[in-house]
């Protein structure tokens, strides 16, 4: 079954494609992308096509768009446009392609309700990668990152942080506007659009796509089971990822049924002598709950800590070329061979 189509109508040739551009390589997308420059071939192609989602330069919207019965329209505004347009969304033209498609995501999911049949997932299966440790201070998030963006180079890859302090946005310096507190939100509300809304928030660094985690420790910690498994459901059945990585705090998953959900479980661990006895104390516990099965899918991973050579500034994409980037590579090419 095709995709659903998503237009880009802007009369400025370059950007139109250069947009078209970053949006073929979101692999996360449930549309195709068509890009125009023209209204006329718009037009040409809207009466053969339907058309789901439109984003559309506000010197290129006439009445012949408005007829082609598209699903939803969203203007491409350089700041003013004509009143009559104020029916619609819009989104500012000038600012990161991420930032417009994010912002594009978010409108479309304000009001469309997510229907299997008008937005099939085109994805084999999904895996879902959990990266937990009992210990503190072993580059487990580092891990989780670089492991995260080296699988994105190929496949469409979500993280999700799951630790009480992330400090994501003191390490990107940047403001979120939403995050996963916000998604539960909606996962609590039973909100139809649920994956549409979730792309609405979704942040991307190196082609890795994340939702930014929550900012108050007790939003994670007071997460109902079955929100988790709601939230996760929504993902692997309706949207476009084929990676999961579950980035674990040492609160998120007390009865372990986040880590059952795992296929593969990264542990990092140390090799001092209380550290060596934390692991043991969890896997004794394992057993204790005969949860063996854990145990079997997680690889104790000793990573290197020699990263005198990554700075603050850029850390996450960084970390990908670092010694740990190497360690992972070769660690996938082992499981691979």
């Amino acid at each position: 079954m095709k995709k659903n189509i998503f237009a880009v109508c802007d009369l400025e040739v370059d950007y139109a494609f250069n947009f078209m551009d970053y949006l073929n390589q979101k692999k996360n997308l449930p549309f195709e992308i068509q890009a125009f420059t023209t209204a006329e071939s718009l037009i040409a192609y809207g009466k053969e096509n339907h058309i789901e989602l439109l984003l559309i330069s506000d010197k290129a919207m006439r009445k012949e768009v408005r007829d082609l019965g598209i699903g939803k329209i969203i203007i491409l505004s350089e700041g003013v446009h004509p009143p009559e347009l104020d029916q619609y969304s819009s989104v500012y033209k000038y600012q990161s392609s991420s930032d417009v498609i994010r912002e594009v995501m978010a409108c479309y999911g304000e009001e469309k309700s997510l229907d299997p049949v008008t937005f099939p997932v085109l994805k084999k299966t999904m895996e879902i990668i959990g990266v937990f440790s009992p210990l503190g201070r072993c580059l487990k998030t580092s891990f989780a990152l670089a492991l995260g963006q080296i699988l994105a180079k190929e496949r469409a890859v979500l993280y999700l942080n799951l630790e009480s302090y992330s400090g994501f946005e003191e390490l990107l310096g940047k403001k979120f506007p939403a995050n996963l507190s916000d998604l539960f939100y909606y996962v609590r509300q039973g909100n139809e659009n649920l994956i549409h809304r979730m792309n609405g928030m979704i942040q991307t660094v190196n082609n890795l796509d994340f939702i930014p985690p929550v900012r108050t420790p007790s939003d994670i910690r007071t997460v109902d089971w079955e929100d988790w498994e709601r939230l996760l459901q929504e993902i692997v059945l309706h949207s476009s990822y084929e990676v999961l990585i579950l980035d674990m705090g040492e609160n998120a998953d007390e009865d372990f049924r986040l880590l059952e959900m795992c296929r593969k479980i990264y542990m990092p661990v140390l090799n001092d002598t209380l550290s060596v006895c934390k692991v043991t104390q969890f896997e004794n516990l394992l057993r204790i709950w005969n949860k063996e099965k854990i145990l079997e899918k997680t690889e104790k991973v000793r990573l290197p800590f020699h990263m005198d050579m990554i700075s603050s500034d850029a850390y996450i994409e960084q970390l990908v070329w670092s010694e740990l980037g190497d360690y992972i590579r070769e660690l996938l090419r082992k499981e691979r061979s």
